[in-house]
């Protein structure tokens, strides 16, 4: 049995490597069958809006958006709303799927039952 596995990403195509990182952990733990919650901070908030996984490249990684399409596939991706607030980003700029929570979302996730938090 899996248990549950929240996984905050804080960076965007400045530190690529780690923001792709985030991303791979989260798809393959989907595809192992864990309950996952993606969340995306900092300059991270932006691969919540169509377009931009798109655009990420990383070479020899998989391509973001199609973690990004495997995360949605059976788990949650949430853009936290300071974040977005800052970079003018609302809900209906948002990919399909994709949300907008704050703190107490998070908070509330991270000390669930049994559940693994990374950042």
């Amino acid at each position: 049995m899996t248990r549950p596995l929240v996984v905050k990403v804080t960076c965007g195509d400045e530190d690529a490597e780690r923001c792709n990182q985030g991303f791979t952990v989260a798809a393959t733990a989907v595809a192992a069958g864990a309950e996952v919650s993606l969340w995306l901070t900092g300059e991270a908030a932006w691969f919540g809006v169509p377009g931009r996984a798109e655009e990420f490249e990383l070479e020899l990684a998989t391509p973001l958006d199609q973690l990004v399409a495997a995360v949605l596939a059976s788990g949650t991706i949430t853009v936290c709303s300071q974040c977005a607030a800052r970079r003018g980003i609302v809900a209906g700029d948002l990919r399909d799927g994709v949300t907008i929570a704050g703190a107490a979302v998070f908070a509330e996730q991270v000390l669930g039952e049994g559940v693994q938090a990374l950042v």
